[in-house]
């Protein structure tokens, strides 16, 4: 730190569990350097390999500077420098003519957490869009099958605290690469592990965490509800079961005993393909080792019975007791105890009655108008924080619906990425050391500050004040639209909570971090005697009349329209809609289950775009069994391409042993202007899975072949 600098307190904005805290250095207004906080026990002064150099992004080339307009075809990046007035002109003018001609619903929002910020993240545009009664979007793409399983399970707790896990003797990260996608809790698990804690690691291929681990378990994809539902089938039947914390604070256990009849390790086994010794050697030590914590990564939904298999595994440590112990019970996302009043953020009460809805994962059918009311087409679509063309299924569609020349797209964007390469009108967004926000957490306990400590480059401008200008040239007058950034961070946060007891905006300002008031690490066990935030306290085995939903953040806090449909009342192993077994037809043309997780150098697509984490993280790739490849006369590096009826990307083949035989893995997030083909999610299904409307990202069948 040299005599001219000074250091500012930041939160990392992206689409992660750890939302680290940061510490800006600026000298001479610029931002020179970003580093973890030393003081913050999670971030623990560290940062990921995507956030390291976060100060280079802000200074990026290739940022996008100023507004921009279309003045080419669309998808070919060829616009032309306009103002500020000029662009919102354009839009609000073509917003208000859309509504004259077509109704409000003609036109869509669409984001996701690319910021994860209360002001300028997810929701930030909501209360914009709920005024002029736009289309509602669902946003499901990472984790809502888990919420709504989770929600109807035990209730919106916080679970077990990750920080909790140093006192966990045994440790189970299901469906979670926690090295390349939750790194500060990793080095939580760590530190038990060196204090003898066992660390298992089920996971469907052998990623970074699974080579870690102390023992990897590899069932085939789409199959975990199988292995969940066996397990509670072994702790039933080899009486493993804590019967006075079962009898005190859950409901349904007699139901669930004779629903799991039969479906033991061998049956376990046909499905999984686990030996069945397996099952039954970690079934028992997850009852007898306590404290016992599961840590389930958003994977575990990612296929038609992700729902299912999440209340499964869900009712484990009910079963076992382990909620009784400080570093006993299960993670999910923590924020369900975090003070956020999204009601004020989103204000569904300007919702008008009667609004559809569209799920966000079928952008691409709902642009084509499949489903939709023919005479309300969607004439026009804002995106801000989201890439779908890179990072929701079924590209080829959304490519198709984003080139017809009657929609008008939005995209406020930093970068011109594959799909504001697509937009009408381009705007200029500023970065995270460049506003005011608070940034939400889905994986651990603290609130978290950003400190706007320089300005915006060009004539970039944050969301919130992008969607406060256009209230204004729409004649939304609403006070909501006056607020400041700080005054939103007033007012988004119930400061009066239990959990905030102490703790202000001024403190945060001062301190960049403050730890929730719901216990601490070393004694928080929240459910040693049930207390359960659900209708009856306890943990419900069994569901009655319950309904599939999705939960209200991610559908703009509006509550019409939702899923509806009957849930199971028991949980159970719901198979995956394309596998062998399942459709048989479909695998004598596509033989391959492939699995699209995270990449280690990129955040979903940011930094795909960025030279340094290009070769960290290497060109698109598929790791392929070695008798795959084989009979396909297909070597080590040879370039392949990767297929199905829904489209296709090309990869370089990676032989290895971290797949098992009929499972193909191609990490998501590459662009695919850069790559000169489509992306890992040209071949996956808009397919919505059993609860939440989570995606089926692992519920793909493929093949591929050899580019000659």
């Amino acid at each position: 730190m040299d005599d001219s600098s000074k250091k500012y307190f930041g939160a990392c904005p992206h689409d992660c569990p750890d939302t680290c805290a940061m510490v800006y250095e600026v000298s001479h207004d610029k931002l020179i350097s970003v580093k973890g906080n030393p003081d913050h026990p999670m971030t623990r002064g560290g940062l990921c390999v995507k956030l390291k150099n976060y100060e280079e992004r802000h200074y990026h080339p290739d940022r996008l500077l100023y507004p921009h307009k279309r003045v080419g075809k669309k998808g070919k990046n060829e616009f032309e420098r306009i103002s500020w007035d000029e662009a919102l002109k354009t839009i609000t003018d073509k917003w208000k003519q859309i509504i004259n001609d077509y109704g409000p619903q003609a036109i869509i929002p669409y984001s996701y957490l690319g910021n994860q910020g209360l002001v300028h993240g997810l929701n930030g545009g909501d209360s914009f869009f709920n005024k002029m009664g736009a289309t509602v979007c669902e946003r499901t793409f990472c984790g809502e099958g888990s919420c709504t399983a989770w929600l109807s399970t035990i209730g919106p707790t916080a679970g077990l605290d990750p920080e909790s896990y140093i006192h966990s003797k045994y440790i189970v990260i299901w469906a979670c690469n926690s090295i390349s996608t939750n790194l500060h809790h990793w080095a939580i698990v760590n530190d038990a592990k060196k204090k003898g804690a066992k660390v298992v690691v089920i996971d469907s291929y052998k990623s970074r965490t699974a080579k870690e681990a102390d023992w990897h378990i590899c069932p085939k994809p789409g199959t975990d509800g199988a292995l969940a539902v066996s397990i509670l089938n072994y702790i039933i039947n080899n009486n493993l079961v804590d019967n006075e914390y079962v009898a005190n604070h859950t409901n349904g256990f007699d139901e669930l005993k004779n629903h799991v009849q039969g479906k033991d390790s061998s049956w376990a086994s046909e499905i999984t393909g686990i030996p069945a010794d397996h099952i039954e050697k970690l079934a028992s030590e997850m009852s007898t080792q306590q404290p016992v914590g599961i840590r389930i990564g958003v994977a575990l939904e990612r296929h038609n019975g992700g729902g299912q298999t999440i209340r499964a595994v869900t009712c484990i440590p009910a079963l076992t007791g382990a909620w009784k112990h400080v570093g006993g019970g299960i993670t999910q996302f923590p924020v369900w105890e975090h003070p956020y009043k999204f009601d004020v953020i989103c204000r569904p009460d300007w919702i008008p009655k009667g609004t559809r809805v569209v799920n966000a994962l079928q952008i691409g059918r709902a642009l084509l108008g499949e489903n939709l009311d023919k005479n309300i087409p969607i004439k026009s679509m804002m995106c801000w924080n989201a890439n779908p063309v890179t990072q929701a299924p079924e590209t080829e569609k959304i490519i198709k619906g984003l080139e017809r020349d009657d929609l008008f797209l939005v995209s406020a964007e930093h970068f011109i990425s594959d799909t504001a390469s697509y937009a009408d009108i381009l705007l200029p967004a500023s970065m995270g050391a460049e506003h005011i926000d608070m940034i939400l957490s889905w994986g651990h306990l603290y609130l978290t500050y950003n400190e706007k400590c320089v300005e915006p480059p060009g004539e970039a401008i944050p969301n919130y004040e992008i969607f406060r200008r256009l209230a204004k040239l729409m004649g939304y007058e609403d006070e909501q639209f006056l607020w400041s950034d700080e005054e939103c961070l007033e007012n988004y946060v119930d400061w009066a909570a239990p959990a905030s007891e102490g703790i202000t905006l001024d403190y945060l300002k001062k301190n960049g971090f403050a730890r929730l008031n719901v216990g601490c690490k070393d004694t928080r066990a929240p459910h040693k005697n049930g207390n359960f935030p659900t209708a009856s306290g306890k943990c419900e085995f069994l569901l009655k009349d319950a309904k599939n939903f999705v939960a209200g953040p991610f559908r703009q806090m509006y509550d019409d329209y939702q899923p509806g449909e009957d849930l199971p009342e028991l949980p159970d192993y719901t198979p995956p809609n394309e596998s062998h077994k399942t459709n048989p037809e479909l695998a004598k043309k596509y033989p391959l289950n492939i699995i699209s997780p995270k990449s280690h150098a990129f955040l979903n697509s940011c930094y795909a775009n960025m030279d340094d984490k290009q070769k960290v993280q290497g060109e698109q790739f598929v790791l392929i069994n070695q008798l795959d490849a084989k009979n396909r006369s297909v070597s080590n590096g040879d370039k392949v391409k990767v297929f199905n009826d829904r489209g296709s990307f090309n990869g370089v083949a990676k032989i290895t042993d971290d797949v098992s035989p009929g499972i193909v893995v191609a990490t998501l997030g590459y662009w695919r202007q850069l790559n000169q083909s489509g992306t890992v999610n040209s071949i996956s299904t808009a397919k919505l899975a059993d609860m939440g409307n989570a995606p089926t990202f692992s519920d793909n069948l493929v093949e591929f072949s050899k580019l000659s």
